[in-house]
């Protein structure tokens, strides 16, 4: 009997177990979606309160070199962290500090003269403290949720950040042009302090295995589980090639002011991918469906490289936005299933500082972009390093593809590390878990961590 287009429709509608059934997985939820926002308020007025101070493109262009010692040092010392210390008091304590930085930020914007200084000093401790928190709050999703529910948790993890990341722009554009730089940043205190409210508000998630002490032999003892599977390290070096090759971000002023002469539509390019990664987050019920994930992950990121590759050569700016859009969604459906990889067969102990060498490869990734991006425009044309960018990200992942077979024959039903996973999870009772005593906080494990934090 052949389905309806509603039974098709229904098939592929994004999977909402996790908010429905585990109240922890909604605080996160709710704290990572008000985080983001917040943050993306206070990343419009950073930058345009630096020019308006200097009038330097290379002055806002540094606070990306000011960031980046903090990203890479406190993102790795944050996932041997998290792999020690008990994570939720960890996020409350940098979601504290985080609001702390951003009060100097506003006080300083309120001041009839700002301290350049102070912001540039202020943006690095910004960076640390939330590099030290994230890999920390990836590495407790997955114990909010059930292990098949794993993908559809990611899903909504991915929908939460994108809200954030397409409407904080618009409101932080908004602030500064009618009320002031000062106002952004008190929006992404408030911001703050409610996701610091989430993470007070749920259950202690104390480590179930011996934890490692954070130190430089802890750290490297992550990076050597990371290149040991083969199949972890494609899901890193696929972002990495797509980042690095393909993502022309900082192209968009010169593609809509010289290329097409439409400067008024520079936002249009701006929020095309999140608005694609929206729509395929919100039909992403089939990727429960799929246990290939290494193909996967490969068939979208090398979609994405096509996608910008044609975005290169389109017309009209609304074509290129079209296919931005695509490859928006197609970076999305990538992020699932490597997120879903990494969640479903990293071990609870390993999962902080595995967590921190992630959010390096998509942190550095775009930094590369960047200059690559720039450099080729400038030997070259814009278009010809956009499309160019596009077909090296293909290349790179068909490559890495043939180079790691064990990351493309992946299989989450019978990969000995996503199995162990399951069976562990199973032997602990998991499906007794958030269903069971979720509505009274379930203080079972509350007396189980005495982390010093």
């Amino acid at each position: 009997m052949k389905s309806t287009w509603g039974e098709r429709f229904r098939a592929m509608r994004m999977d909402t177990r996790p908010l429905r059934e585990s109240r922890d997985f909604r605080l996160l939820f709710i704290a990572g979606t008000v985080f983001y926002l917040g943050g993306m308020v206070s990343y419009v007025a950073i930058p345009f309160q630096i020019y308006d101070l200097t009038g330097s493109n290379f002055a806002v262009g540094a606070v990306a070199l000011v960031e980046l010692v903090p990203l890479i040092v406190f993102g790795l010392y944050g996932g041997a962290l998290a792999d020690h210390v008990d994570r939720r008091r960890l996020l409350i304590g940098t979601g504290i500090a985080q609001a702390a930085f951003t009060a100097i930020l506003a006080v300083n914007a309120f001041r009839d003269d700002p301290s350049l200084v102070v912001i540039f000093a202020v943006a690095g401790l910004l960076t640390s403290s939330s590099a030290l928190q994230r890999p920390s709050r990836e590495a407790l999703m997955p114990r909010t949720v059930k292990h098949d529910q794993i993908p559809a948790g990611q899903a909504l993890t991915s929908l939460g950040m994108q809200i954030g990341v397409l409407v904080g722009p618009a409101i932080g554009g908004l602030l500064v042009a009618y009320v002031g730089i000062g106002w952004c940043f008190v929006v992404d205190i408030c911001a703050l302090l409610v996701a610091t409210l989430m993470y007070v508000a749920m259950r202690p998630y104390p480590h179930i295995a011996e934890t490692t002490p954070p130190s430089l032999a802890g750290i490297a003892e992550g990076m050597r589980y990371a290149l040991r599977r083969r199949d972890l390290l494609g899901t890193y070096v696929v972002d990495l090639a797509a980042m690095l090759f393909a993502m022309p971000v900082v192209l968009f002023p010169a593609l809509a002011a010289e290329v097409f002469a439409r400067p008024e539509l520079l936002g249009l390019l701006y929020t095309a991918e999140t608005i694609g990664a929206l729509v395929a987050t919100a039909l992403s019920g089939w990727t429960s469906r799929v246990h290939h994930h290494g193909r996967a992950i490969v068939v979208a990121a090398a979609a994405y490289g096509l996608m910008i590759a044609l975005a290169g050569v389109m017309p009209s700016i609304w074509l290129v936005a079209l296919f931005l859009a695509l490859s928006g969604a197609a970076d999305m459906i990538s992020a699932v299933f490597r997120g879903t990889v990494w969640n479903q067969t990293i071990p609870e102990q390993m999962r902080g500082r595995l967590a921190g060498i992630e959010m390096l490869s998509y942190s550095l990734g775009p930094l590369g972009g960047q200059v690559r991006s720039g450099l080729v425009a400038d030997l070259w044309t814009v278009r010809g390093s956009i499309a160019s960018g596009g077909l090296a990200c293909i290349v790179g992942v068909a490559g890495t593809a043939l180079w790691l077979r064990d990351f493309w024959d992946y299989d989450e039903r019978t990969d000995p590390h996503a199995v162990a996973e399951r069976e562990l999870r199973a032997s602990r009772g998991e499906a007794r878990g958030e269903a069971r005593g979720e509505a009274s906080g379930e203080n079972d494990d509350a007396t189980a961590s005495n982390s010093p934090l």
